[in-house]
């Protein structure tokens, strides 16, 4: 029988995620996996608990495409880092809460030891998230730089004290231009990160969407678009803008974006697979992380 080789994606930064860490790895070794740690996050644990240099390393010692899933110890911004190292596995992403709100994590700590059984039982569904990809183009129309984006793609001002002009396109047509912070381009799973706080709309996961959201627009119409999931948004750096901007993808992966250069976000054609334990409604996840009031409900007609 073939080993399993499951990624644990944590850091040392807080002690709590550096136990938890030890009691998954012990629980992998016991049910005769293989527990495997990137090297950033095994520099960084083994500075902590010499335990963990003795890990398999990725990249070294295990490659990417040998990965059954992934686990993570932490929040939104941890499990994004995780979906960046299995990208190009498929190997899904089971989040565990360690204290940060956040809508990725499937379970909190609380039911860690169980989650990793079932994980060992390979008790788990798999969800698949629309991730988005991404392209930059020069004045020339050559491409420069392609990445992919889970949450969000961003364009935004570069110096703090300048605004960029940018026109919008729609599946090859212009809408509108106009000065601006930015702009994001979010995935339904996104929809309550960066989108949100932007005053974009929540998407539930299970709508295919794209949205595109003005950052802190000059302009009369420039409000919050929701577009199909094949759409081709493209957003363009116009040459007479006084200011430079930048591309962020997931906060993680940044490009520089000079006057006259182009940003095109369509679909991607390799979703993002979560680890799902329990199916939740969306509903009562925006309840709880949110902390909505619903006091006074009757219940369902």
């Amino acid at each position: 029988m073939n080993e399993r080789r499951i990624l644990v994606v944590a850091h040392a930064k807080r002690p709590d995620t550096v136990d938890a860490a030890l009691r998954v790895i012990d629980a992998l070794h016991q049910a005769g996996a293989v527990p495997v740690l990137a090297a950033p996050d095994r520099e960084e644990l083994s500075d902590v608990d010499a335990r963990f240099a003795e890990i398999a390393q990725l990249g070294e010692d295990v490659v990417a495409e040998d990965l059954e899933l992934a686990i993570v110890l932490g929040g939104d911004g941890t499990i994004l880092r995780a979906a960046e190292l299995v990208r190009d596995s498929g190997a899904p992403v089971l989040g565990i809460n360690m204290g940060h709100v956040g809508f990725l994590a499937e379970i909190d700590r609380d039911d860690m030891d169980a989650a990793v059984h079932r994980v060992i039982a390979r008790d788990y569904e798999v969800e698949e998230r629309m991730a988005l990809s991404v392209r930059v183009k020069d004045v020339e129309g050559t491409v420069v730089y392609e990445t992919w984006a889970l949450n969000e793609a961003t364009v935004e001002k570069a110096s703090r004290e300048r605004m960029i002009e940018v026109v919008i396109e729609i599946d090859g047509l212009p809408l509108s231009s106009f000065g601006c912070d930015g702009m994001v381009v979010s995935t339904p799973t996104g929809s309550t990160a960066y989108n949100f706080s932007a005053g974009g709309p929540v998407i539930w996961p299970t709508v295919e969407a794209i949205a595109v959201v003005p950052l802190s627009a000059h302009a009369l119409f420039a409000k919050p678009l929701v577009v199909g999931p094949e759409a081709s948004v493209a957003i363009e750096m116009l040459e007479r803008t006084s200011g430079t901007g930048i591309l962020w993808c997931d906060g993680r992966r940044s490009h520089d974006l000079p006057p006259g250069a182009r940003v095109i976000v369509r679909r991607s054609s390799r979703p993002v697979r979560l680890a799902r334990l329990h199916p939740t409604a969306f509903t009562n996840r925006l309840v709880r992380k949110f902390q909505l009031p619903v006091a006074g409900w009757r219940g369902a007609s």
